[in-house]
């Protein structure tokens, strides 16, 4: 058989384990990265590779050994320097070896889009000690927020209202970053009115985008998505805009085609303040498995193979997910109730619940999803969220 593109895929997450799914519906061959065995993008993929993304040289001897046509990065905590290297080989980097190097440090990817291209943003330091967190307290003011440079799924994240919680929140940040560098960033904490996730695919033939995302997040960790965001044509068109520049400007050395989530706050008074991006898929996103014609990760697949996007819409008038969350460590479980969760499903709603195969559970881990459609977007968030209640993770005897 001839493969259309052999993709190493650094990460093996849920998000990992959609990609690979629509790539495979495309013709790649797909080898699964990841510091675990059995995780959930190994499952569906042609082959798999078990070392840490932060492992220099066995990062780089993957490469070698599997020459792939496009390296597509699913999580943050790389050893980017060896991207960069091989993208100077000549080796296709998705998006971009840049891309990979500014996001995964907030700072970097921070002082981008304020410093270099002028988008709205909080006010924000960066600090590597407590003393430099009371500083940068003192400058900005209470409330504000504090969150590693480097983490995922909002780890690590608190916001702090009193200044005798600032300590406990330093120690928080970094005690769940990734990576190896003790440094969080410091910032003003907006009161916005709304955040919204703003997919944008940058193809060949342009830049593209799918219809505004909102989401609702707890512990800096997001719990329900829907789609399309309530927002005024304005708000939406400076989105667009400050998405346009900051992901032309990531494309760097390589072609800089792929989907990114970038995370937008929205303000009362309509003003749209950049928030932070992933030049991947987006876990916000998940719910365009059910609302739109092409998911994120279809559009992802089909952007960084060079193939066509005639034309994104919505398949519904609204649609939402809700995440499945253990609440418990164990190697040992199962997952009840999926058959009277489908059985929401009626002609005017569609539902859906994906499970990730995660093999071990922690409090909060991310387990599944919950998917619905609806008339509008508070129907289907509440259909969602019957569903999500529907599917119980139990304990199940070992062996």
């Amino acid at each position: 058989m001839t493969f259309t593109k052999k993709i190493l895929l650094l990460g093996s997450g849920e998000l990992g384990r959609e990609f690979v799914i629509s790539a495979k519906r495309l013709g790649a061959y797909v080898i699964a990265c990841d510091a675990y065995a059995a995780a959930p993008a190994m499952q569906v993929a042609d082959t798999h590779e078990v070392f840490s993304m932060l492992d220099g040289e066995k990062l780089r001897a993957a490469i070698a050994k599997h020459q792939p046509d496009l390296i597509v990065p699913e999580v943050e905590a790389i050893r980017t320097e060896i991207l960069s290297e091989v993208e100077a080989e000549g080796f296709n980097v998705v998006p971009s070896a840049r891309a990979t190097q500014l996001t995964m440090n907030r700072d970097a990817i921070r002082d981008v889009a304020a410093q270099e291209l002028g988008l709205t943003t909080s006010r924000y330091h960066y600090a590597e000690s407590f003393a430099e967190v009371q500083a940068a307290a003192d400058d900005i003011g209470l409330p504000l927020v504090i969150k590693p440079v480097m983490s995922s799924s909002g780890k690590g994240q608190s916001k702090v209202d009193r200044a005798d919680a600032l300590e406990t929140a330093w120690n928080y940040a970094v005690d769940n970053m990734r990576g190896d560098r003790a440094r969080v960033i410091v910032e003003q904490f907006i009161d916005f009115d709304y955040e919204i996730t703003l997919l944008t695919v940058r193809t060949k033939d342009g830049v593209l985008f799918c219809p505004p995302i909102g989401h609702r997040q707890e512990r800096g960790d997001y719990q329900e998505s829907w789609q399309p965001a309530a927002m005024t044509g304005d708000a939406l068109a400076k989105a667009q805009d400050m998405a346009r520049k900051v992901v032309d400007n990531l494309a760097g050395g390589g072609k800089g085609w792929g989907l990114f989530g970038v995370e937008f706050f929205i303000t009362k008074d309509g003003e749209v303040i950049f928030s932070e991006l992933s030049p991947r898929p987006h876990d916000t996103g998940m719910v365009t498995l059910i609302g739109q014609n092409l998911s994120e990760f279809d559009l992802h697949a089909r952007a960084i193979m060079g193939l066509p996007i005639p034309h994104i819409a919505l398949t519904a008038p609204a649609s939402a997910s809700a995440v499945i969350l253990a609440d418990r460590d164990s190697d040992a479980f199962a997952f009840t109730g999926v058959e009277h969760a489908l059985a929401l499903g009626n002609e005017g709603a569609e539902v859906d619940v994906r499970i990730f195969g995660k093999p071990i559970t922690r409090p909060y881990r991310r387990m599944a999803v919950a998917l619905a459609t609806g008339a509008d977007s508070n129907a289907a968030r509440a259909l969602a969220k019957q569903v999500a209640d529907r599917v119980v993770i139990c304990e199940t005897e070992p062996g």
